[in-house]
């Protein structure tokens, strides 16, 4: 009796097991029909998005991109908002007078997970730019002006909303999506939200590009940008007849880089290079001024406090003790540094595309861009993941910024699936 009722069990475990199976499989089918039905739908919000010329500093093109997407996304049922810069604005040499707003929109389902998506849609490139580089198909390519960085990732999670609607799935606690207008000049806005919303979610997935044509990744490292700049303020005279009367801010200027460039190690992913510099008025003065600036990339948060340290010591030895020697430090962006929990969200990220038959390649180390996930990353230990995005190639570049149209179909499954495995609990957290 005990062996009929051991293989009674057994046949029922091995049945549910085969319906599981079964149900997955059929759940997995469904979204890759979705997938390849939306991907004509893309393509058409990609145009929408590039027609729209949305500079860092042209704020009438990001408010009106602004509020299409305001527009699409309550029309998939969220609460949209249209969000300022907050009292907290952390000004750069470069940030526009005026910041083009966020787009917020939260999405309430029935279960407890709480996940942030975020991608950003303003570009690098001055109004009237648009006409040299228009949306166009050729081949396997989607060209456009910012299409790579970041409409296309704009587009893949307004797609995913919508295949999770058709599939009516509501399993998160809360799907937050957050888009910026101030990404290309790192962020001084939005970073203080960013950050806030990283502590609050169980998981971030950004949608920056996910790899180039050669290779198909997501990323858990980017690196930490900052910018040096040196100013010396010394005296003018006539250089003929005078030169002794002045004050060469010009030497001062070569003393200071000269003894600040030493500064980079390689082997833990830091690097400082002075890359632009400026002296004097007109030939025939002794230059009373000089400036200089210099790109920081690093890997780990602490050394950018480092590096400013060292340079504010080093400053203070001086070729001509008369000049006036000053330093900016400005952080621009922490790196994201991968975590345990990071590389287990990946780890699933890259099962999940395997059951396309596809390989993802798991980045974690930096490769010297930088990115809002790492202001999500900054004060969380939820699993944040960067790269979301379809391929392409040519960002910030004039005349070859494109996208794979291959990449939409699978990068539309990856991201409803994470979606739907971290809210009901298949995708890893820590």
């Amino acid at each position: 009796m005990k062996k009929i009722i051991k293989t009674m069990m057994y046949s029922l475990s091995l049945a549910l097991t085969l319906y599981a199976g079964n149900t997955l499989a059929a759940a997995n089918e469904a979204v890759i029909a979705l997938a390849k039905k939306e991907q004509p739908a893309l393509l058409k919000t990609m145009k929408e998005l590039v027609d729209i010329e949305s500079g860092s500093a042209e704020f009438a093109g990001l408010e009106k991109i602004a509020n299409l997407l305001a527009k699409k996304l309550q029309a998939l049922g969220a609460k949209t908002e249209l969000l300022d810069a907050g009292p907290e604005i952390y000004k750069m040499f470069d940030t526009p007078e005026k910041i083009g707003r966020m787009v917020r929109a939260t999405f309430t389902g029935t279960g407890t997970r709480k996940i942030l998506l975020i991608a950003h849609m303003d570009t690098v490139y001055p109004l009237g730019m648009l006409s040299g580089q228009p949306f166009k198909i050729e081949g396997d390519r989607a060209y456009g002006l910012g299409i790579a960085d970041d409409k296309q990732g704009i587009a893949v999670i307004l797609h995913t909303l919508t295949m999770l609607r058709s599939l009516n799935f509501r399993e998160y606690g809360t799907l937050t999506v957050l888009i910026n207008g101030d990404e290309e000049v790192s962020s001084p806005g939005s970073r203080f939200l960013i950050e806030k919303l990283g502590r609050e979610h169980d998981a971030v997935l950004s949608f920056e590009g996910g790899g180039s044509p050669q290779v198909d990744q997501i990323r858990l490292a980017t690196s930490g940008i900052g910018a040096a700049t040196i100013t010396v303020r010394g005296r003018a005279s006539h250089a003929g007849a005078a030169p002794h009367q002045g004050i060469n801010a010009l030497y001062e200027l070569s003393h200071q880089i000269l003894q600040a460039r030493d500064l980079s190690n390689p082997k833990v992913g830091q690097h400082l290079n002075w890359t632009m510099a400026r002296a004097g008025i007109v030939r025939n003065m002794i230059p009373p001024g000089a400036q200089a600036q210099a790109d920081v990339r690093v890997d780990r948060v602490s050394d950018l406090d480092g590096i400013e340290q060292t340079l504010r010591e080093r400053i203070k030895n001086k070729l001509l003790p008369e000049t006036e020697v000053t330093l900016d430090f400005e952080r621009r962006r922490p790196p994201l540094q991968a975590t345990d929990a990071s590389r287990a969200l990946g780890a699933h990220a890259v099962r999940v595309y395997e059951e396309l038959g596809q390989k993802l390649d798991l980045r974690d180390r930096p490769t010297g861009g930088g990115t809002d996930a790492a202001f999500a990353a900054l004060s969380t230990k939820a699993p944040v993941v960067e790269g979301f995005g379809l391929r392409g190639f040519g960002s910030h570049s004039t005349n070859a910024e494109y996208v794979l149209i291959t990449s939409i179909e699978p990068r539309l499954y990856l991201a409803t699936r994470m979606i739907m495995d971290i809210s009901n609990g298949k995708a890893p957290l820590q």
